[in-house]
């Protein structure tokens, strides 16, 4: 398990600058409009600055799925009560889930990890890499210790670590846990130092009155847990969740590992910025897929300093975002490769507009 010192002394390499301005070089050579694909050419020129080659590839691709269960829900801040974090997270096991329906027709695997799952059965299917049966009601006490959060950290370094030996070379974030949009709300608000009543949103749709009660939850418990906008570990701890700490360390691993890691909504958002927090150079390794529905999405983004290649109002959540993602830069890699260039057609380049 990672310790709290070495999250501190974590040096992450930035990626090559050289292959990026390659793969852009080589966009403007191919018979199209100068940035014609737009963020499809910067987030492959990001790839392979992140892998190290202009030899493009993402033929083998994964999304984890970290799910998790949240004490917080004790305080009616959600629609459903936790038994449905265990029933979506067994479908997942079965590939029955919607992202696994979607990542069947895309070719892309899909992996469900158990991170903090409030049941003591095992499902097929879903990684048991359980820290505890979910977190503690924030509310009352800290959602972790320090300890459980460093563990949660580690599952997803690690995971990211697995899945290069494996051979994967772009990896979704994705989650599932009832309640987790207001352990996201907390961590979103004490990050950004805004108020939670500014960007917490109705998840996976609250009335008015259980809006309002989300968000004097996560008022009162920020009051009564103090958690240190600097420390993002112990934010994590106070008022996160373990799906998020997962993801987090999922984040850090993509650094580490130099494999490219995909922000799916927001709550992935959240963790992706914590893990951006405790190693800045991580977020060069982040690619977002999409920008939700809920408040807190964009400025969580334009906190990481990526831009979503999606707007569509998604807010599924497992990965989904992530996912559809995927086929689209597929087929921006396949004009990468196949498409002529204007030498070859015999074509006056395109020159830049001053």
């Amino acid at each position: 398990m990672i310790t709290g010192k070495e999250l501190e002394k974590l040096k992450i390499i930035p990626p090559d600058a050289q292959i990026y301005a390659q793969v852009k070089a080589s966009w403007d050579k191919i018979a199209k409009p100068l940035d014609g694909l737009g963020q499809f050419e910067t987030m492959f020129a990001q790839i392979g600055a992140i892998t190290g080659s202009s030899s493009l590839s993402i033929e083998k691709k994964v999304i984890l799925t970290m799910c998790a269960d949240n004490g917080i829900v004790a305080e009616g801040v959600s629609q459903s009560g936790q038994e449905v974090t265990a029933v979506v997270a067994g479908f997942m096991g079965q590939q029955a889930s919607s992202v696994g329906k979607m990542a069947r027709r895309a070719g892309v695997d899909v992996i469900p990890v158990d991170i903090g799952i409030n049941t003591k059965e095992t499902m097929p299917g879903v990684r048991d890499c359980k820290v505890m049966q979910g977190t503690r009601d924030f509310l009352q006490e800290p959602a972790m210790t320090e300890e459980e959060a460093l563990q949660a950290l580690s599952v997803g370094i690690d995971l990211v670590r697995e899945c290069k030996d494996k051979g994967y070379q772009l990896i979704g974030t994705g989650e599932m846990g009832i309640g987790n949009t207001t352990t996201s709300s907390a961590v979103a608000s004490v990050l950004l130092g805004d108020e939670p009543a500014e960007i917490t949103g109705r998840g996976a749709g609250l009335t008015n009155e259980g809006l309002e009660r989300k968000i004097h939850a996560i008022e009162k418990a920020i009051a009564v847990n103090r958690p240190k906008w600097d420390d993002p570990v112990d934010v994590l701890a106070k008022v996160g969740g373990f799906d998020l700490a997962a993801m987090a360390g999922a984040f850090l691993g993509g650094a580490i590992y130099h494999v490219p890691v995909v922000i799916d909504g927001v709550i992935a958002a959240a963790a992706a910025a914590a893990a951006g927090r405790i190693a800045p150079a991580a977020t060069d390794y982040m690619l977002a897929a999409h920008v939700s529905a809920e408040p807190a999405s964009i400025w969580l983004l334009d906190l990481i300093g990526v831009t979503p290649a999606i707007q569509a109002g998604l807010r599924l959540g497992e990965g989904t975002g992530a996912l559809a993602l995927f086929p689209l830069l597929d087929m921006a890699l396949s004009i990468y490769r196949d498409m002529d260039t204007f030498a070859e057609m015999e074509i006056e380049e395109y020159k830049p507009l001053v």
